[in-house]
């Protein structure tokens, strides 16, 4: 029988399917937020209300089921992408809010959350969100990394001009220095957790820059239609596979 910890928690182990997924959804935060936007000309302000719909209607399912679903789970972490991509989007092009201090304001905004969560629960682990109100701090803090991750990543790569490729290549290195931190170094294994979960939505969010956008541009030129179908179909694969093989489940005693 599942422990009541084990049986309370909607969220995933922490595996390699884990990251290769929130990988997966940060590219498609970022080329699906610009095909609604741009191809299918929903403009910023109607893609934001409509995916802040979708985002809302997914979140009631997630926090009335009793265990973790991974369709219901991952569609959220889509959706809170998407959706963390386009606040991003309507500071700088909307309001004209340098995306310097979107990173800044943002960062901040996240160091708050956190320590308010920590404040009222005494942890930031991602294996005790067990209530709904560390699950609420949970998704407010994921939100808040993907719109802080956006900011950085389009501040690195177009800003200061460092590029899709380099910006990209760059956030995977960092994300590797935190890896050798916490295996040889001692690193604690929340702040690891949290500093690698922030740094793969800018290293999304350059890949699917880099494969969506315009040679010209500094892309391979694949489109944002092409680049979030082969995306999301990658994503659903893996949602499926892991339905069935339970593999991301949280162990139980």
């Amino acid at each position: 029988m599942p422990t009541t910890t084990s049986a309370l928690n909607r969220v995933p182990a922490v595996t390699a399917y884990f990251w290769v997924i929130k990988v997966l959804c940060t590219t498609v935060g970022e080329t699906a937020a610009d095909l609604l936007n741009e191809e299918l000309e929903l403009g910023l302000v109607g893609t934001t209300l409509l995916m802040t719909l979708l985002l809302c209607v997914a979140l009631f399912f997630q926090f009335r089921a009793r265990r973790y679903v991974p369709g219901v789970y991952w569609a959220v972490v889509v959706l809170i992408s998407v959706v963390g991509t386009l606040v991003t989007d309507n500071l700088s092009d909307n309001v004209g809010v340098p995306l310097e201090l979107s990173t800044l304001g943002f960062g901040v905004a996240l160091l708050l959350t956190f320590i308010a969560w920590y404040a009222a629960e005494r942890t930031l682990s991602i294996r005790s969100i067990i209530t709904p109100r560390r699950e609420a701090l949970y998704w407010g803090a994921v939100l808040l990394t993907f719109a802080l991750g956006t900011a950085a990543g389009d501040w690195l790569a177009e800003d200061l001009a460092l590029g899709y490729l380099p910006s990209a290549l760059l956030f995977a290195a960092v994300i590797g220095v935190v890896v050798a931190a916490y295996r040889w170094l001692r690193l604690d294994a929340v702040v690891a957790f949290w500093v690698a979960y922030i740094l793969t939505r800018p290293l999304g969010a350059s890949l699917g820059d880099y494969l969506s956008q315009s040679p010209a541009d500094g892309g391979l030129g694949l489109g944002t239609i092409a680049t979030s179908a082969l995306f999301i179909a990658s994503i659903l694969a893996a949602v499926m596979y892991l339905t069935v093989s339970k593999r991301d489940v949280v162990a139980t005693s």
